[in-house]
């Protein structure tokens, strides 16, 4: 029987944690996507309810709208041309909110993409698919437009949270190319996705599930690479 502690027992893992992702390999995008007509980014909820304003806004969350500003311009000029944001805009009394406070809510500026990315000149070339939970291929467009692209062969996953929309979607893209025996790279740039922090103290206070940022995000990047999601540094 073991007698220790899951922090004792989970201490060697731990400092292998935090050495793998200081260790994170960086990507040139030429390696990544050698054929930019057969690439795409998906950015998932970089929203302002999640940013700036709301009840589940993030100053971590909103650290990473620069970076994936700076992919987008850098992948633009290179020929990737395909980018799809999924966004949360969810119903006045989505069901959602029994595990969340109600936020980007339709119609209200917390469902709004971000003025960073608004301000992009090929902004209006992206498209925009709203969604109703966590998952963004779970009765939204992304399944059918995946479907209707046939030829990407290598995705970009950027947003947020790490552990929740992103993680989500990465999975969906790397699980769904398996089951259909597909060919397909999902590339996450650390850089480029966070979650939010709720230390214990905070939470307890008002009685939510604390949230250890620190943990939970390198966890979740580690935890798609062993289902076979690449995690990089950053794109280069």
């Amino acid at each position: 029987m073991n007698t220790l502690s899951i922090s004792e027992e989970s201490r060697p893992f731990l400092q292998y944690l935090e050495t793998w992702t200081g260790q994170l390999p960086r990507l040139p995008l030429s390696q990544a996507a050698p054929y930019p007509e057969r690439a795409a980014i998906i950015s998932v909820d970089v929203i302002n309810g999640f940013c700036y304003e709301g009840p589940l806004a993030s100053p971590r969350v909103a650290g990473i709208v620069q970076p994936i500003v700076r992919l987008f311009e850098q992948a633009w000029e290179y020929g990737i041309h395909q980018v799809v944001l999924t966004q949360d805009t969810h119903e006045p009394e989505a069901v959602e909110f029994g595990s969340w406070p109600a936020h980007c809510i339709r119609g209200t500026s917390e469902s709004e993409t971000v003025p960073e990315f608004k301000q992009l000149p090929f902004f209006s070339e992206f498209r925009v698919f709203p969604k109703n939970s966590i998952h963004s291929a779970l009765n939204t467009e992304l399944g059918d437009w995946i479907k209707e692209h046939a030829e990407i062969d290598t995705y970009f996953v950027v947003g947020d949270c790490t552990d929740l929309c992103t993680y989500q979607l990465a999975m969906y893209l790397r699980l769904d190319a398996n089951s259909r025996q597909i060919q397909r790279r999902v590339i996450v740039p650390a850089d480029c996705v966070d979650t939010y922090d709720l230390p214990l103290e905070a939470a307890q206070k008002i009685g939510a599930m604390p949230h250890p940022a620190r943990l939970i995000h390198p966890m979740f990047l580690y935890h798609m690479v062993l289902n076979g999601v690449e995690v990089v540094d950053r794109i280069e």
